[in-house]
C-alpha cells in the first residue's frame, strides 16, 4: 500500500483532504478518535483481505505505512 492509497482511505474515514495527508501528519492532528481508529481499520482489513491486530502505538500515517508493511511481509 502507498501514501496515496492510505491517505484516500483516511480521508474518507474522517472527512479531510487527502493531498494534506503526509507521512508526517498524526492522528490526533486528523482528530482520529477510538471509534474512528477501529473504522479505519476494519476498513483497511477490507481492502487488504487480511486482518490487522495493532498491537503497537500508532501515530502518524506513516506509522501506520510501516505496521501494514510490516504485516504484509
Amino acid at each position: 500500500m502507498n501514501i496515496e492509497k492510505l491517505a484516500k482511505i483516511i480521508a474518507e474515514n474522517v472527512e479531510c483532504d487527502a493531498e494534506s495527508i503526509n507521512e508526517d501528519t498524526t492522528f490526533e492532528s486528523l482528530g482520529v478518535d477510538s471509534l474512528a481508529t477501529v473504522e479505519l481499520v476494519m476498513q483497511l482489513e477490507e481492502e487488504l483481505g487480511y486482518e490487522l491486530q495493532l498491537d503497537e502505538k500508532l501515530l502518524t500515517v506513516g506509522d501506520l505505512l510501516k505496521f501494514i508493511a510490516k504485516k504484509q511481509a
